[in-house]
Parts: structure tokens; C-alpha cells; sequence
């Protein structure tokens, strides 16, 4: 009980220094935003299509996609929810009965969103689509209006006539670095997340200084406390801290951004072994260090310098095969790969365990570490 007490107190302290409202609310969320808005390209060119399956909306889907690369939604508000997300740059809504609207000579409408922020519209493709696919529909129309035939009869008059056209032809080359259905947010949520959780939970070993130099640890000490009671609550006060810090993002992300974190279990065992390996790592540091000055300095630099090195900045598919190797040296990268299993390829929680063990493994080597300097530096 003592150690989630002291856990919580250092948690409540964080959370009451003024400049944290800044460097823990306020900083990520707009670091994320101008990550997105200068390298989230989110779904291309890239058309998301919702229709009742009929063959004339069929057909027309099918002739989008020799021209985009095209993606099927269940509804409309999974259409304008994948164009908000950056995940198409733009959508399509074909109403339901659009093929008996069209088949009887009634007119139709096709609703049709894209992003502001996209050069140029892709409206004009949509356009030729649906006239080359209801080309013999619309003369039957008119054939209909002026001789008074029947409309079924107008259009077996006119379908057996051919025009003169263009075959356009598509071809993808390459891969996706991310996959479908990425939102323009998705990937620097992810690395940002890692960052801010080991950062915060890092800076933290300027408080363990603190502590000892204003005798709070020693006051501790003199109480019925023991030695491993403060050290097991010093660490969980720099486990809280991070944690809260990725809880906090992945939470407000998903509300703004609409960010899609994939399985909640999976992510949620990510947050955690990597707030574990950045409080073992917190503790460790405030052990090197003389007066907290030093290390809060260090930390940040350590902090932004890991979070390049692992990917957080630049996505590790963007890494050559070496500097891959190398980058998982460091947490940073393991943890990125749990969210990409999640975010990018849609994995389950047996996916990510591979990374929340090697995770595991870096939060209990740090904390072994940690725990026995810091019990040598408090008897001192």
C-alpha cells in the first residue's frame, strides 16, 4: 500500500508543476498535429466507396479503380470518417436503389466528399465514371422523351450502338510502406507516443535527486518504511508517469485525430512494459547525477536522442536494413513495431507479444539495475 502511495504522490506531483501543462498536455498533441500536416500523406489518391452493391454501382466502382486506387466502406459514416482521418483523399456515397432509380429514367445522386487540404479534386474522375457507365442510360432517356417509347424500350434500342473511346489502363508498382487504410496521424501518433512516454518518464529522475537533497528520502526512511518499500514506490511514481502520459495521448489522439490504435489490449500492454522500461531507466539516471539540474538535462537529450535512433521521428520502413539492426538497440524501436503490428497491419494481442517481451526484458534488467544503485546510493 506504502508503494502505490508513494507512487501516487510523485504522480500528483508532476502533475501539479505548472510547466507541465505545457510539456505534458499541450507539447505532444502539437507535435503530432505538425507531424501529420507536413509528412501524414495518409491515403494518397486513395477513394473510398460506400454503395448497396448493385450492379450499376458495381460497375461503376470497378471503373474508379482503373483510374484510383480504390477502398470499400460499409456506410456513409465510415466514408466521411476515413476522408476526416487522412485515410482517403476522398469519398464517395452511391444512394441505395441507385440502380432502379437509374434503370426507370429517374435521376440520381452521388454524394462525394474530399479534403480540403488535397492538391486538385478527384470529382472529375468520378464524373467520367459514372457518364461511362450510364452513358446508354441517360440516352435511353432522351430517346424515351422525345419518340414516347417506353424506357425499357429506348434502352434496348441503344444499347447495341458503340462509340469510339479511350482503354485506360492501371498499374501499381510497389509496395505500401503502411498498408491500407492508414490514417494521415496514424504513423506519428505512434512514434510520438514512444518519445513522450520514455521522455516523461526519464525526466523524472531529476524528482529522485530532489528527493534525496531536500531529505524527503530519509524522512521516508525514518518511518516504518523500508529501503525496498521507497525504492519499489519511487519506481512506480516514474511508472505512473509515463503511463499517464501515453494514456493521455493515445486517448485525446483518438478524439481529435481519430486515430485507430488497433487492438486496446495489445496497445495497452505496449504502454505499459514501456512505461516499465522508461521508470527503470529514470531510476538508474537519478543515481549518476549530483544535483537534478544535470539530470533533467540529460534526460531530454538521451530521451530525443534514443527516440531518432528507434524510429520515432522517421518510421523505421524508411530505415536502411543496417540502421534497422541498430535502431533496436533501443526500446524506442520494439515498442513502434507493437504499434505497427497494431495500427498498420491490423494485428491481435498474440502479434505483439514478441515486443512487449522484449520490453519486459528491458524494464526488469533496468529496474534490477536501478534498484541496486539507487539502494547503495540511499545507505550512503
Amino acid at each position: 500500500m506504502k508503494v502505490l502511495y508513494i507512487g501516487l504522490v510523485g504522480l500528483l506531483r508532476m502533475l501539479r508543476e505548472r510547466s507541465n501543462i505545457f510539456f505534458v498536455f499541450i507539447f505532444p498533441l502539437a507535435v503530432i498535429l505538425v507531424v501529420g500536416a507536413q509528412f501524414g500523406s495518409g491515403g494518397g489518391q486513395a477513394v473510398v466507396v460506400s454503395h448497396d452493391g448493385g450492379p450499376l454501382a458495381g460497375a461503376i466502382v470497378e471503373r474508379l479503380a482503373d483510374e484510383v486506387l480504390v477502398r470499400e466502406a460499409a456506410s456513409e459514416a465510415d466514408v466521411v470518417d476515413a476522408v476526416e482521418r487522412g485515410a482517403a483523399s476522398a469519398g464517395i456515397v452511391i444512394p441505395d436503389g441507385f440502380d432502379a432509380a437509374v434503370s426507370s429514367g429517374e435521376s440520381a445522386q452521388i454524394g462525394f466528399v474530399n479534403r480540403p487540404d488535397e492538391p486538385g479534386t478527384l470529382q472529375p474522375i468520378l464524373q467520367a465514371a459514372v457518364a461511362d457507365v450510364t452513358a446508354d442510360y441517360r440516352v435511353a432517356a432522351i430517346v424515351a422523351e422525345q419518340t414516347g417509347e417506353d424506357f425499357s424500350a429506348a434502352l434496348d434500342m441503344v444499347a447495341p450502338v458503340e462509340a469510339a473511346g479511350i482503354e485506360v489502363e492501371r498499374e501499381v508498382v510497389g509496395e505500401s510502406l503502411f498498408g491500407e487504410g492508414v490514417g494521415q496521424y496514424d504513423v506519428g501518433a505512434a512514434g510520438m507516443v514512444v518519445m513522450f512516454v520514455f521522455l516523461t518518464a526519464l525526466t523524472g529522475s531529476a524528482v529522485l535527486i530532489q528527493n534525496r537533497q531536500l531529505g524527503i528520502t530519509h524522512r521516508m526512511l525514518s518511518t516504518p518504511t523500508s529501503t525496498s518499500t521507497v525504492i519499489a514506490g519511487e519506481g512506480t511514481a516514474r511508472f505512473l508517469n509515463g503511463l499517464f502520459q501515453g494514456v493521455y495521448i493515445v486517448v485525446f489522439t483518438l478524439i481529435l485525430f481519430q486515430v485507430d490504435w488497433g487492438n486496446p489490449l495489445g496497445g495497452i500492454l505496449i504502454l505499459v512494459t514501456l512505461s516499465a522500461a522508461g521508470a527503470g531507466a529514470a531510476m538508474l539516471l537519478g543515481t549518476l547525477f549530483r544535483n537534478p539540474e544535470q539530470a533533467a538535462g540529460i534526460s531530454v537529450m538521451a530521451s530525443i536522442g534514443l527516440a531518432a535512433l528507434g524510429g520515432c521521428m522517421l518510421p523505421l520502413e524508411l530505415f536502411s536494413p543496417t540502421l534497422k539492426t541498430i535502431a533496436h538497440v533501443t526500446p524506442h524501436a520494439w515498442a513502434i513495431d507493437g504499434f505497427a503490428d497494431l495500427i498498420y497491419r491490423g494485428g491481435s494481442l498474440v502479434d505483439v507479444l514478441p515486443e512487449v517481451g522484449v520490453l519486459t526484458l528491458y524494464a526488469a534488467v533496468l529496474i534490477l539495475l536501478a534498484s541496486r544503485r539507487l539502494r547503495a546510493v540511499i545507505r550512503a
